[in-house]
């Protein structure tokens, strides 16, 4: 990892709750610039052993451009989706000599060469980091509501605790104020950074808020980067752009031994009495209502 120095892929399967996707389209240099690293749990590491994708023996793993780094399960979060969290969030610490990165969920097959992608949305707009917008949401708000709804996060308490703090801190809906940001919502699924201090330094504080509350990265990413100093340059590019990089693909929900394989997106702890009773947040009379209010755009006195 440390002998990585140009371009890296990185992704994740905890759980066994993806398949290895291989990517499409690589150039005939693409493999000696840029290396591919998948980390896995012991769950999912069985799984490639039923499937016989890699051999029991064997001490270095690889299947396809991917080389397969088991992390220790005894290290790790009790929740899946946090593990995820610290190839997607820290990358620049596991490969420190890395120029750029790549971030794709497991869920995505990546259809464009990531050295043509590097240059077209990170180093032609000299930014800090490419990343897409949400295709529905502009709101952090907007994105908390459906969290709950669509019970993506089982925490409803936290879930509200979460968004008052951010509230009360100074968190603000999206407006034209914002520009040059144009929304406070991305797909994070797809995330490409070149290594340096913006970019670094945003990563470190979003993973900060992901350890401190729960894993729904979309959820602080607009309260970080409107707070961080220096600005980070971004560009947030459009869906249609997405769509013609990456084939999404379904999780896994299937059974692995006596464990079964939960959402990336959820909490494993069992499902709490706010959110059967009604699973969405409750911010009457709360820190939030000026944000509700200007979202809405309603006047407010």
């Amino acid at each position: 990892m440390e002998s990585c120095n140009g371009v890296v892929v990185v992704s994740a399967i905890f759980n066994d709750h993806d398949k290895i996707r291989q990517p499409v389209g690589l150039g005939s240099q693409t493999l000696v610039d840029t290396c591919f690293f998948m980390f896995i749990d012991d769950i999912t590491l069985q799984g490639l052993y039923e499937h016989k994708l890699i051999p029991q023996n064997s001490p270095d793993y690889k299947v396809g451009v991917w080389r397969i780094v088991k992390v220790f399960s005894e290290k790790l979060y009790e929740n899946p989706a946090m593990n995820g969290v610290i190839p997607k969030y820290l990358v620049h610490r596991l490969f420190p000599h890395s120029k750029f990165s790549i971030w794709i969920d497991a869920k995505l097959q990546l259809m464009v060469d990531p050295l043509l992608l590097i240059h077209s949305l990170v180093v032609s707009k000299d930014v800090d980091m490419a990343i897409s917008k949400h295709p529905y949401y502009v709101h952090t708000m907007e994105e908390a509501m459906a969290t709950a709804r669509w019970k993506k996060w089982s925490d409803i308490d936290g879930l509200t605790q979460q968004m008052e703090t951010y509230c009360k801190n100074g968190l603000k809906p999206w407006t034209t104020d914002k520009l040059p940001y144009t929304t406070d919502v991305p797909d994070s699924a797809l995330i490409l950074r070149k290594h340096g201090l913006g970019s670094n330094l945003f990563s470190c504080l979003l993973f900060n808020e992901l350890e401190g509350f729960n894993p729904r990265d979309q959820l602080g990413f607009a309260f970080v980067r409107d707070k961080m100093n220096p600005k980070l340059k971004l560009n947030m590019f459009e869906v249609e752009v997405f769509e013609k990089i990456v084939v999404e693909y379904r999780h896994n929900l299937k059974k692995t031994g006596n464990v079964k394989a939960v959402s990336s997106g959820r909490g494993v702890s069992k499902k709490t009495k706010r959110e059967r009773s009604h699973g969405h947040l409750v911010l009457t009379d709360s820190s939030c209502q000026n944000y509700l209010l200007k979202m809405w755009g309603e006047s407010h006195s």
